[in-house]
């Protein structure tokens, strides 16, 4: 018989005490935004029908990052590599009974099956905001100040990245109109656009060279460098810059400009490559040199929750990744010192005492007091090294005098003070540190 290994699935990661202190600390702040705005939470299963993936997400999607399989009853189902078909099926299940315009907001784990890369998972977690019915750029709006939100809760200075922003209806012209693509070349143009900062300026060319033809490469290849020398929507050509798509987006500039949200560029290479984006896309960059990878994402996608024969509904979302957003604090030196959920431990001396620590640990968690009582029946001296490996704020030593006094020795683990305190005094000292520590956490989101 083989040896089992105690590595987690290639890909996905443990999550111990304090990595799941880390990452609920990243949840809770998500919540507290997405609530802030009047977003409601909603959950969908693990698994989804495999067809609403080639229906919504494009083939390159499907064939590179689905777990994909048979059940037992041969249908063909999908680990969840994104969460927005899922909503859209939500959606679509109860059309017509919702109240609109509809707020929603997940939290939720998903697989993609793909090459590992530094800073990626094939298992992630990631806050999913979406609002439906809603048409105008003041939803784009809307979206992109909660992603703002968002970062700021982590006291996340706004100079620390850049708002990168696009439309799909912008590319689709500039594809179609102005470089006068088919639809394959098209498709792979978008797809070579998108992948620009990952390659060299020859490779670029070369690579548009082979999706333009001997035909298209002179005057194609003169159209490109005028797309990407576009720093601002006033450097697009003419024939460009006069569409609808160029002045919905500048609209939706002015608009952000009003909110006070100024980190915000033009740029005609992203392409948020799923196929059911419809309208504007846009993604969160850090600014730190090297950082590659968006640290939020999203755009308006109107025709998926139709895919499941209903009417249409218009739709715009924005998606965080948790291990990204973790990686960017830790890099800017943003998290906080995050203690254990346990605020006392108690030591126990003598077996005799065992029954009065029972007693004080009751009592103290029915005031709200998250308490461990040691029941080894180790040394003191061992009792009080397992209480500061694991991080907890306080240690009350329970004797044969404690217990007859009503009065416990309590030490800070932090100051090392020890002091003799009363049932009352201990719970009162115990909350006042959990405000001071919750005070001291609000104050980064300021």
């Amino acid at each position: 018989m083989s040896t089992l290994s105690s590595q987690p699935y290639k890909g996905a990661r443990d999550y111990y005490p304090a990595d799941k202190r880390m990452q609920n600390f990243i949840f809770n702040n998500w919540k507290r935004i997405a609530m802030r705005y009047g977003y409601e939470e909603y959950g969908t299963p693990l698994v989804e029908p495999f067809d609403i993936y080639t229906a919504q997400s494009g083939q390159d999607f499907v064939n590179e990052r689905i777990y994909d399989f048979m059940d037992r009853e041969d249908r063909h189902i999908a680990i969840r590599p994104e969460m927005t078909p899922s909503v859209s099926r939500l959606m679509a299940a109860r059309r017509d009974e919702l109240p609109y315009p509809a707020r929603l907001f997940s939290i939720a784990n998903f697989m993609h099956y793909e090459p590992q890369r530094a800073g990626q998972e094939r298992e992630f977690w990631q806050l999913n905001i979406d609002i439906f019915d809603a048409d105008g750029v003041i939803a784009e709006a809307e979206i992109i100040s909660i992603g703002v939100e968002v970062l700021r809760a982590f006291n996340v200075a706004d100079v620390a990245y850049v708002i990168k922003i696009n439309s799909r209806k912008l590319i689709n012209f500039m594809m179609s109109q102005y470089l006068g693509l088919n639809m394959v070349q098209a498709q792979l143009m978008m797809k070579l656009f998108d992948g620009k900062h990952k390659i060299s300026t020859d490779e670029f060319r070369d690579l548009a060279l082979d999706i333009l033809g001997e035909d298209m490469a002179e005057v194609g290849l003169e159209k490109i460098s005028t797309l990407l020398n576009a720093h601002t929507m006033s450097d697009l050509p003419e024939q460009i810059r006069e569409t609808s798509a160029v002045k919905e987006v500048e609209e939706l500039f002015e608009m952000l400009r009003a909110m006070g949200i100024g980190n915000v560029v033009f740029d005609i290479t992203l392409m948020r490559g799923l196929d059911y984006y419809t309208g504007v896309v846009f993604e969160f960059h850090d600014t730190m040199p090297g950082s590659t990878h968006a640290l939020l994402g999203g755009g308006r996608y109107d025709g998926l929750v139709g895919l499941f024969d209903v009417t249409p509904i218009s739709a715009v979302g924005i998606a965080a990744d948790a291990a990204r957003t973790e990686q960017f604090l830790r890099a800017r030196k943003l998290f906080p010192v995050l203690p254990s959920t346990t605020e006392v431990y108690i030591t126990v001396t003598g077996d005799e005492t065992l029954t009065g620590a029972m007693r004080l640990a009751s009592a103290l968690r029915d005031e709200g007091v998250n308490v461990e009582l040691d029941t080894t029946r180790r040394s003191l001296d061992e009792q009080k090294t397992t209480a500061v490996k694991k991080g907890i704020a306080f240690i009350v030593l329970v004797g044969p005098e404690e217990v007859e006094a009503g009065v416990y020795v309590i030490k800070d683990v932090i100051s090392s003070v020890e002091q003799k305190l009363s049932f009352e005094r201990i719970v009162s000292i115990v909350k006042d540190r959990r405000r001071i520590h919750s005070d001291d956490l609000d104050d980064l989101f300021e």
